[in-house]
C-alpha cells in the first residue's frame, strides 16, 4: 500500500495539467449567454417507475454497454416518490433513446452500505467503464430514516462490484472524479454527519472527502487513501428535498475544488484539493448571493468558469473562477418551478450542457 501511495503522488507531481481536459483552459469570455435553445432529450422514468433524476454523467469510451456519448443518469426516489429510495441508473442516447444501465437493490451489494440504496447526484464514469454512484438510502422516504449509505461501483455492464463505505463517508450527495494513469481522484460532498440527530435544526458538520483509488486491469477500483479535506459546511433535514447540504464539486485547473455551499448560498474554493493533507474548513468564498438562489450541482465550462444550478429558482449562473457573476440563464422552462435542477454536465464536444430536470423527470440539453 505505502508503494501505492508514493507512486500516486510521484504521478501528480510529474504533471498536475495532464489530469485536466485541455478545454478547460480556453478562456474565450462567458460561456452561457449564447447558448439560447433547451432541448427536452428524454424521459428519465425508467420501467421500474423511479423518478427525480439527480446524477449526470457523460460515458467518455465505448466499453461493456456503455457507449461512448451517452449519458447516465441516476434516480434518487422510486415509483412511490419516497425519496431515497431509487435504485436505477438509465443510459441515455444524445438522440433520446433510453436503455436501463442497472437497477441497484440492496441485495446486490457485495459490501456495507448502511440502511441499502438510495442513488444521488454523486454519479461518475470513469475511462476504464467503472460506474460509480453515492447512495443516501431511506427506508420510508423521510430524513428520519435516513443513513450513512456508500459509493456503489458497477463494472461497465452495469454489475456491482464493490462498496465503498465508512468514515468519512456520510450521506454522499455529489461527487468529481480525476483520473491520470491507474490512479482515480473522487471528491465526494457529504451531508449526513450529524444531521438526522441535529433535526430540524442545522448543524455545520458538512464535509468534502478526498478519496484515491487505484485501478488495475483485473479488479475493482481499491481505495488506498480517504482524507476529508473540506469541513464545517452548514446542512440540515427539509421536508421537501429530505437533506440540504454541500452540494455540487468541481475541480479547477489549478487543482482549486469549487464546492456548492447551498445552505449558505455560497460557492468556496478549498486550495490544494489534490494534495493537502488537512480540512481547509469550508475555504474561501468565491461568490455568495447576487443570482445565487441555494445553489445545487456544478459543473466547469470550457472557459474555466464556474457553473452553478439554482436549487431556488431554476437558473444557471456563470461565475469566473476569481467570483465574478458574468451570466444567468432560466434553464428550468417547464413551469416546475424551484427545487428541479440538481447534476449538470458538459457535453463532450464543449458546446452545451446537460441537465436534470427532477420536476417533470428529463434529461435536457442547453446548447
Amino acid at each position: 500500500m505505502k508503494k501505492i501511495i508514493v507512486r500516486f503522488t510521484a504521478v501528480l507531481l510529474a504533471g498536475l495539467t495532464l489530469l485536466m481536459p485541455s478545454s478547460v483552459f480556453a478562456n474565450s469570455g462567458p460561456f452561457i449567454p449564447p447558448l439560447n435553445t433547451i432541448t427536452q432529450i428524454a424521459s428519465t422514468v425508467p420501467a421500474n417507475g423511479d423518478i427525480n433524476p439527480y446524477g449526470v454523467a457523460v460515458i467518455q469510451r465505448s466499453v461493456g454497454t456503455l457507449v461512448k456519448g451517452d449519458v447516465l443518469v441516476s434516480n434518487f426516489n422510486n415509483s412511490a416518490n419516497l425519496q431515497g429510495t431509487g435504485t436505477t441508473i438509465v443510459e441515455v442516447t444524445p438522440g433520446g433513446k433510453v436503455s436501463l444501465f442497472a437497477t441497484i437493490t440492496p441485495k446486490d451489494l457485495p459490501g456495507p452500505c448502511p440502511g441499502g440504496v438510495g442513488l444521488t447526484t454523486a454519479l461518475v464514469v470513469l475511462r476504464e467503464g467503472w460506474v460509480i454512484v453515492g447512495s443516501l438510502p431511506t427506508s420510508d422516504g423521510t430524513s428520519a430514516t435516513a443513513q450513512a449509505g456508500c459509493l456503489i461501483v458497477l463494472n461497465p455492464k452495469g454489475k456491482v462490484v464493490e462498496t465503498i463505505s465508512g468514515s468519512p463517508i456520510n450521506g454522499p450527495w455529489d461527487m468529481t472524479a480525476v483520473e491520470k494513469d491507474d490512479f482515480t481522484v473522487l471528491f465526494v460532498s457529504n451531508v449526513l454527519n450529524g444531521t438526522v440527530a441535529a433535526s430540524p435544526n442545522e448543524t455545520d458538520h458538512g464535509s468534502v472527502a478526498r478519496i484515491v483509488l487505484f485501478l488495475d486491469d483485473k479488479d475493482a477500483p481499491r481505495v488506498v487513501a480517504r482524507t476529508v479535506i473540506g469541513s464545517g459546511f452548514g446542512e440540515r433535514t427539509d421536508p421537501a428535498a429530505l437533506v440540504i447540504g454541500p452540494t455540487g464539486v468541481s475541480l479547477g485547473k489549478d487543482g482549486t475544488l469549487f464546492v456548492a455551499d447551498t445552505l449558505a448560498n455560497r460557492i468556496t474554493a478549498i486550495p490544494n484539493a489534490l494534495f493537502r493533507m488537512k480540512s481547509a474548513g469550508t475555504g474561501k468564498v468565491v461568490t455568495s448571493g447576487g443570482a445565487l438562489n441555494g445553489p445545487l450541482g456544478l459543473a466547469l465550462a470550457p472557459d474555466g468558469d464556474i457553473l452553478a444550478a439554482n436549487a431556488g429558482d431554476g437558473n444557471l449562473v456563470e461565475i469566473t473562477s476569481s467570483g465574478k457573476q458574468v451570466a444567468v440563464k432560466m434553464i428550468d422552462t417547464t413551469g416546475a418551478g424551484a427545487g428541479t435542477l440538481f447534476g449538470l454536465s458538459l457535453t463532450p464536444n464543449g458546446k452545451g450542457v446537460y441537465f436534470v430536470n427532477d420536476g417533470v423527470n428529463t434529461l435536457n440539453l442547453l446548447h
